[in-house]
């Protein structure tokens, strides 16, 4: 049974949404971000007949998380982002309470979504399809219905497929919670992308060694890179530690060796994969060259999400900037992608005390930086402590206003900050750790530098570059 149309509602939303948004001084004017209402995981990135297309959870109707479609971007370069018709919507028994997370793949030349359906019951109990979408001639999808029921010995909290081929083989990754309360990630095998075959779990919590490994996994995504394995994923309930897993739900990572054979993989200890205030659920895909590509979604579930200030405009969250991952010396390596530097205007430099250095403009603004010890002061909502043994991030807590930290422990060499109104992307050593976090300051954010050390800082300013 087909659920009542709520394209006039969604229409109606974006038209008197879109111009508050967009006036909004915290709006960001390079990253990716809803025109209205809430904005969360990046879903379906792929890059398929010549150009990078970008799928999102979308709650057009309001800033909660309540009613999810599939909104859609796609591009050329990366850079330069234009809006595409709305991919999915909530509409059939099999999703109707949320079209959730997912990948795209090229199946035979039709871009196809693999998405869960998610299905919750009056007596407080769901359950989750895999389902799938093809994408007609006119640009919109046509949904083929699901392709696999809740697995045996599961919760119905299973979710968020991603689906790769691998030597004319269908594989896919599931984020899961056992009946014991244990996160796993599960793997199928599938010959059509209809018909799956279960393979068994692959990572989780009692797998190879991981002990109060959460209760719940979600957004996995496995894949080869530079000759190792890595698996991306969301573990829910990991306890938090002095220095790491400090948001409510942290994004990590492990590397190993994938066995597509024996559907096994033999990795290493999970880690955090960014140290700021807010990543999460992110997903990655192949550039046209080769390079693994990543975005994530800054923000984080269940924190202060719902006391950011840009809800009274009518929006939440945004994306990361785009990032190029390596593998090497057993660590991986994010870097802003180099498309990003045609957003660069007229590069300055400058060198000395660090409380002699220019204020800088932070509302779209790149800077590299060399110092020993330094503080960077964002218009007094956000600061970024060098010390000799790593980085702090520290800024008040919306709903007590008390400082709080994330941390970045190792030898600071380098540090590379993307600025844009209300985000801020810290990457340090060329990659070796990243800090993303969200801040909000009162007027136009303002940088100062202080401190006594000598420092080296080379900064350009960026180009605005809005969704078409």
């Amino acid at each position: 049974m087909t659920l009542p149309s709520r394209w006039p509602a969604v229409l109606q939303a974006v038209m008197k949404g879109q111009p508050r948004a967009l006036a909004d001084s915290h709006y960001p004017q390079w990253h990716l971000a809803p025109v209205t209402g809430l904005m969360n995981d990046p879903n379906g990135f792929i890059f398929f007949a010549g150009r990078y297309h970008l799928f999102y959870q979308w709650n057009p109707l309001g800033c909660d998380h309540r009613y999810k479609c599939w909104g859609h971007w796609r591009s050329d370069d990366l850079v330069h982002w234009h809006h595409e018709p709305l991919a999915l919507m909530p509409d059939e028994e099999y999703d109707r309470n949320g079209c959730y997370s997912g990948s795209a793949v090229d199946n035979r030349g039709v871009l196809t979504l693999c998405y869960t359906g998610n299905v919750k019951f009056d007596d407080g109990s769901r359950t989750a399809w895999q389902c799938l979408a093809e994408e007609q001639e006119d640009g919109s999808f046509k949904k083929c219905g699901p392709v696999l029921a809740l697995p045996e010995g599961y919760t119905g909290h299973v979710r968020d497929p991603k689906v790769w081929q691998h030597e004319g083989m269908w594989y896919m990754v599931l984020g899961a919670q056992d009946w014991q309360q244990r996160g796993k990630v599960l793997l199928f095998r599938s010959e059509d992308l209809h018909s799956w075959q279960p393979c068994g779990e692959i990572a989780g919590q009692g797998l190879n060694g991981l002990e109060d490994a959460g209760y719940m996994w979600e957004c996995p995504d496995l894949f080869a890179l530079d000759g190792t394995h890595v698996l991306i994923c969301c573990p829910q309930g990991l306890a938090r530690e002095p220095h790491r897993y400090l948001n409510t739900y942290p994004a990590a990572w492990m590397s190993g060796a994938f066995d597509y054979e024996r559907a096994t993989f033999e990795h290493g200890a999970l880690r955090e994969l960014d140290a700021g205030f807010e990543f999460y659920a992110p997903q990655t895909a192949l550039a046209e060259d080769g390079r693994r590509i990543l975005i994530g979604w800054m923000g984080v579930p269940d924190g202060e999400e719902m006391l950011q200030p840009t809800r009274a405009q009518g929006w939440i969250h945004q994306m990361t900037c785009p990032r190029e991952l390596r593998y090497r010396d057993g660590r991986l390596w994010q870097t802003p992608v180099r498309e990003l530097q045609r957003l660069r205007e007229a590069e300055r430099q400058w060198q000395g005390y660090a409380s002699d250095a220019p204020i800088l403009d932070a509302a779209r603004l790149e800077f590299e930086l060399i110092a020993p010890c330094v503080t960077v002061d964002f218009a007094g909502a956000l600061r970024l402590i060098v010390e000799k043994n790593g980085v702090r991030l520290e800024r008040a807590s919306l709903q007590t206003g008390e400082t709080l930290t994330r941390y970045w422990l190792g030898d600071v060499r380098h540090l590379r900050v993307l600025c844009d109104r209300s985000s801020v992307e810290i990457f340090i050593n060329e990659g070796e750790g990243v800090m993303s976090s969200r801040y909000f300051p009162d007027a136009p954010a303002q940088i100062r530098f202080e401190g006594a050390s000598n420092i080296t800082l080379r900064y350009w300013s960026l180009r605005s570059c809005m969704i078409e």
